[in-house]
């Protein structure tokens, strides 16, 4: 086995230092702008200023400062079924990844086996066929004619061909039978014959033009598009959480409110009906009254019915039953904080924070390579394969040096009248990968718009929240001086109950708009990529 060492050392020289056919891929170059175009140069005071900092946004919802959301969110990592699948991606792909990485790796099987067989009797043998069976390679068989083994008959095994004798070659089907072979299936007419046999068969396909190599990096782009596609689905669930979340709070406020204002719409009702009763009003007023109250009334239900399946679909989220929540989410909390300043930082680190960004390049790069892998098959292709082992007709024998044989077996394989096939197939992965690359641009593009969006929508939900809060606190004053009116005996209740309406529905189009503030923020984090660093497996 020494003499081939110097033939293996020689062709790894070959492959380590061959070249790899297919274009190299380059991260595509992208134009991006320096700053994001929606930021207000003039914002409304208080929290939740919009800044162009760079800070880390990984743990975004921790702005929030609520326990709740923080529990919800960690749960959700833990258990969310969409994630687990996500993560198993991972592993497929890192296994699917092994499965290249084996092909630039010599195969190596080891065999072992025994054959018994007879031959007929009613073949007759060509003097040819003796000849032309002789070929050498591997060994004899002791046989016995009639059929019998207990004592050899014959010669030796190695006497016989397990040395440097020439001997019947043996095949699948018998030692010296097969479908093409003079002999038949049993191999000589009336002799029985055993083989055993021990070795090793190996093969390697050669690199030599990179074929397998640009396997491997699509597998590595592979690899790291499904680990950024679970990255992705992480920075959308963690914004649907803190989305429902939001909602949730924001319905449960509204239900407060809705009771408050049916609570006033009643005694404002009472009061009309005793008028009319006592003959001091009409009953328009009285049926007017009659039907809002109604109509808030309707309002209740829907508003608790929302609260019960925004509970469910958190439960859904996290990987619990639906009911899993209602104890803990049942009663109502404050709204989630907004901290003093939203970083946004500039729009050249969404290519860093944006895993569907970073997925789509890495799909970019698989299909780069995917192009290598196509043309590689327009040239030779090179393999070594070899065997070495031990034959014997007498299992005693088998361990013995004479007993030994090998063969190396260099090929090559170049398909000369299938280029038609080759090139349209690579002309398929020129297209996948003009495809990928379109793809990424789509991808960036999306990213800018989402950006802009969400500065958009935050930036003006704010200025209206601005103006609401505003007009709360005009209502509260009116209110105020309603009730010191009616105090005083120089208004009738109604004054103040109609005042107090105007403040319950201005409460609620401000509650109404702090859900939307703060899930329009949630927005903003998501499009910046928030959250995508989080850890976990993969």
């Amino acid at each position: 086995m020494k003499f081939l060492i110097p033939s293996i050392a020689g062709i790894a020289a070959v492959v380590l230092g061959g070249c790899m056919v297919g274009p190299d891929y380059h991260p595509p170059k992208t134009k991006l702008p320096d700053a994001f175009h929606e930021v207000m140069p003039v914002q409304p005071a208080g929290a939740g200023q919009v800044v162009t900092a760079s800070e880390s946004l990984e743990n975004w919802w921790t702005v929030f400062q609520d326990p709740t959301l923080d529990s919800l969110m960690a749960r959700a990592l833990q258990n969310n079924r969409d994630l687990k699948q996500a993560i198993s991606r991972i592993r497929q792909a890192r296994a699917e990844r092994a499965v290249v990485a084996g092909e630039l790796l010599p195969e190596i099987d080891a065999t072992a086996g025994y054959n018994r067989a007879l031959g007929s009797r009613n073949v007759q043998i060509p003097l040819s066929a003796l000849g032309a069976s002789s070929a050498g390679g591997g060994s004899g068989a002791s046989a016995s004619p009639g059929g019998t083994t207990g004592t050899r008959a014959g010669p030796r095994a190695e006497d016989a061909g397990g040395g440097n004798s020439p001997a019947p070659a043996a095949t699948p089907s018998g030692p010296l039978g097969g479908p093409t072979s003079p002999f038949g299936e049993g191999g000589l007419p009336g002799v029985t014959t055993n083989l055993y046999q021990v070795g090793f068969d190996a093969s390697w396909e050669l690199d030599i033009f990179g074929g397998e190599k640009r396997a491997m990096q699509a597998a590595d782009a592979d690899l790291a598009a499904a680990r950024d596609g679970a990255r992705a689905l992480r920075v959308s669930l963690l914004a649907e959480i803190a989305s429902y979340y939001i909602q949730l709070r924001s319905n449960q406020q509204q239900a407060a409110i809705a009771r408050r204002d049916l609570e006033a719409q009643r005694q404002t009702y009472a009061i009309d009906r005793d008028k009319f009763q006592s003959g001091l009003g009409n009953e328009s007023p009285m049926e007017q009254q009659a039907a809002q109250m109604r109509t808030t009334e309707a309002m209740v239900p829907a508003l608790e019915g929302a609260i019960r399946t925004t509970e469910h679909e958190l439960a859904f989220l996290l990987g619990e039953d639906p009911d899993a929540l209602s104890r803990e989410l049942e009663t109502p909390g404050n709204w989630p904080a907004i901290p003093p300043a939203i970083p946004i930082g500039v729009p050249s680190e969404l290519l860093r924070r944006r895993p569907d960004v970073r997925q789509a390049e890495r799909d970019l790069a698989a299909a780069t390579a995917n192009v290598g892998v196509a043309t590689a098959q327009l040239f030779p292709q090179f393999s070594l394969t070899g065997s070495f082992g031990l034959d014997s007709s007498d299992v005693k024998h088998l361990p013995e040096w004479s007993s030994h044989y090998y063969s190396i077996a260099p090929g090559i394989r170049w398909p000369l009248l299938d280029w038609t096939r080759l090139h349209a197939a690579i002309r398929v992965q020129d297209e996948l990968q003009d495809q990928a690359l379109f793809a990424y641009q789509t991808a960036v593009a999306q990213a800018l718009k989402d950006v802009e969006d969400g500065l958009v929508q935050y930036q003006n939900e704010r200025v209206r929240r601005s103006a609401l809060a505003e007009a709360v606190v005009a209502d509260r004053k009116a209110l105020q001086v309603a009730e010191q009116t009616y105090s005083s005996g120089l208004a009738d209740q109604l004054s103040a109950l109609s005042a107090e309406g105007q403040l319950l529905q201005v409460e609620d189009a401000l509650a109404q708009c702090d859900a939307s503030l703060r899930t329009d923020l949630v927005a903003l984090y998501k499009a910046l990529g928030g959250g995508w660093k989080i850890a976990g497996p993969g």
